[in-house]
């Protein structure tokens, strides 16, 4: 700007040319920042130094041509603009105004857009809500609250509901199973520390307590896996009840299978009853990739002032310590279960070196002998069932260490001249028996009285 004493007097006098110069820098940098000094600003600015280009032509009509600068801007000396985006058509911002601009002055920032097909919204906070999905790897759910929100705060809440005694007498929740579920979660909360963030847990009812952070933190969204049981689903209708009423969006993925569920060859309601159909339906289906793990998270939301809380023992959980505890009064065989995402990626590697080291063996009539021995089994169950554990990466690992594509379908065996290779297409076999039973455990969560119970028989029609 002139540092011309003369003009620094009388700025009026600039000629047409400047002040047009200066309004294009302005329209051509929605992100520019104004910086004003008090000596030299004329009493009047154009209304395209407040107003952006787009919202200025909605109101071209009725908005004045310039806007009155209050007196005390008139010691303004300097007027700087820079640019940081060079692409403003396919931004979308929001202005704030005031009466005074030096009070309150100038601001754009993003907003969400008017658009609903757009999906980069960006949310002030948003809530993640753990389920059976203890674990920060192939996590679709929380990788999305996360780059679609300046602020998440995870959440897992003990439902009192899930513990006690059933109807017939027998514990909801026993205490091995709620030792392996503390672990987990209490696993999950050193995952995320360790990204930046951390875990909110608390004992009660979902609808209540997500309802109560949501306030507190003044959540846009919550964010969570659908499960398949009848309890579980009727739990995620309470949720969106209860935060329509809030304003609240709840938003719902899928990740506890093999394959998901919205690639399915078949709408959920007309799925094959019986495995042999359903097996020959998702014969070929491609399973998708492996989601990654976050190196680092947003911030917790400061507002509220959210304390993570602490999580509960099994006697806070109504059950008793001692009924873990063998009679010669050392841990039973159970207890060297540990949960938790890494004690499950640990098993899995393990498990997946001495599948490859394990000689095979045939025997001389043909048959077979399993690599697996006195174990029978991976014993990855119970990280699959808490989601310590993505089926998906599971495949994903498996498939790593053949060192070659691996079917989810078994192969037929070729005569007895069988490899490793084989006992790993056996598991992958058997992830695609438990996506059997997870979707068509969710196909009759909500069935109505009458219709036909499934089946595992291969022979049995649908």
């Amino acid at each position: 700007m002139d540092s011309n004493p003369q003009s620094c007097e009388n700025p009026e006098i600039k000629s047409t040319e400047e002040q047009t110069q200066n309004q294009n820098q302005v329209s051509q940098s929605p992100f520019a920042t104004a910086s004003l000094s008090l000596s030299s600003l004329p009493p009047t600015l154009p209304t395209q130094f407040f107003i952006q280009p787009k919202i200025l032509s909605l109101f071209s009509a009725q908005s004045p041509s310039k806007v009155k600068v209050p007196t005390q801007a008139s010691s303004i000396s300097h007027l700087s603009l820079s640019s940081t985006s060079p692409s403003p058509s396919k931004l979308s911002f929001k202005s704030t105004f005031a009466n005074n601009p030096l009070q309150s002055p100038l601001s754009l920032g993003p907003r969400r857009p008017l658009d609903p097909s757009n999906g980069a919204a960006i949310r002030r906070a948003s809530i993640v809500w753990f389920r059976n999905d203890l674990r920060v790897h192939d996590n679709e759910c929380l990788n999305t609250a996360n780059n679609e929100s300046m602020s998440v705060l995870p959440v897992y809440c003990f439902d009192p509901r899930d513990y006690g005694k059933s109807s017939s007498g027998f514990d909801k929740t026993g205490p091995y199973r709620a030792t392996f579920l503390i672990e987990s979660v209490s696993d999950l909360r050193k995952n995320l520390q360790a990204r930046g963030s951390d875990l909110v847990v608390r004992i009660g009812k979902p609808e209540s307590v997500l309802v109560e952070l949501a306030k507190a933190i003044g959540a846009d969204a919550v964010y969570a896996h659908r499960e398949v049981s009848h309890d579980e689903v009727k739990a995620e209708e309470k949720i969106e009840s209860a935060m329509k009423e809030e304003g609240v969006e709840v938003k719902y993925f899928w990740g506890s299978t093999l394959f998901h569920v919205d690639d399915l060859p078949f709408k959920l309601e007309d799925m094959p009853s019986n495995y042999g159909g359903f097996r020959d339906k998702v014969k070929g289906l491609e399973i998708r990739k492996t989601i990654e793990s976050l190196d680092q998270m947003k911030g917790m939301p400061s507002r509220g002032d959210v304390e993570t809380g602490d999580i509960p023992s099994l006697t806070d959980l109504g059950l008793n310590p001692a009924a873990t505890m063998a009679q010669d009064g050392r841990p039973s065989v159970s207890a060297s279960m540990a949960g938790g995402e890494n004690e499950a990626l640990q098993r899995l590697k393990k498990f997946a070196a001495e599948c490859k080291a394990q000689p095979y063996k045939g025997s001389k009539d043909g048959s077979q002998e399993t690599i697996y021995g006195a174990n029978f089994s991976c014993k990855i169950s119970p990280w699959l069932a808490m989601g310590c554990l993505s089926p998906r990466f599971m495949f994903d690992e498996l498939k790593k260490t053949a060192n070659r594509t691996v079917s989810a379908i078994s192969k037929k065996n070729d005569g007895g001249s069988g490899s490793p290779d084989t006992q790993m297409n056996w598991l992958m076999f058997e992830l695609l028996w438990r996506d059997f039973f997870r979707f068509i455990t969710k196909k009759y969560s909500n069935a109505k009285v009458g219709t036909a119970p499934a089946t595992a028989c291969t022979g049995a029609l649908a």
